[in-house]
């Protein structure tokens, strides 16, 4: 049972009301975890809006079915229900694949391992890893086989860190709160 309820967007202030709408322009459904987070638009900027645009980054940078895999793996890693419940409906549904049956390539692989260790414990995550990751981009390319040069191989590690650090994020206002699923 949630421990915080979700707000009225009917009778929500109108600073909350103009958050769902610029939400809502660009795309995005409001969920449990946001209609929870919402009771203070800070919050929601913070862990919502910040997400999607590293979000945004990460799919442009390394694809979007490897980003959204590597999202999945950090969401079972933190064992959140929400997040992990969300991933796999969207990787069955717009992927058609089943992430428990699924065969990762070198590369997916890689960002699976990389995310586990991002979302249980990233002190794990050894120099050997981190630098086998960017090399890959490095010799094998980003999107599509896009060209990554050692600055953008940099780009692309942060983004990683930096969405996985959001992941956690959203991981733990679901847990905590007990959003419902």
């Amino acid at each position: 049972m949630a421990r915080v309820s979700k707000i009225n967007p009917e009778s929500a202030p109108e600073s909350v009301k103009n958050a769902i709408q610029a939400h809502i322009a660009q795309g995005r459904k409001i969920t449990n975890e946001k209609l929870t987070l919402l009771h203070n638009v800070n919050a929601f900027n913070a862990v919502e809006v910040g997400s999607y645009n590293l979000d945004d980054d990460l799919q442009r940078l390394i694809g979007s079915l490897d980003g959204d895999l590597y999202e999945y793996a950090i969401s079972v890693s933190n064992e959140c229900l929400v997040c992990t419940t969300y991933f796999a409906k969207l990787l069955r549904e717009k992927y058609g694949l089943d992430p428990k049956t699924y065969k990762l390539t070198k590369r997916q692989d890689m960002l699976m391992k990389f995310a586990q260790k991002m979302g249980h414990n990233p002190k794990s995550i050894t120099d050997e890893e981190f630098a086998a990751l960017k090399q890959d981009f490095i010799e094998n390319g980003g999107r599509n086989g896009e060209p990554v040069t050692e600055e953008g191989a940099e780009e692309i590690m942060v983004v990683l860190v930096a969405m996985g650090a959001m992941m956690a994020a959203n991981n733990y206002v679901n847990d905590a709160l007990r959003v419902d699923v």
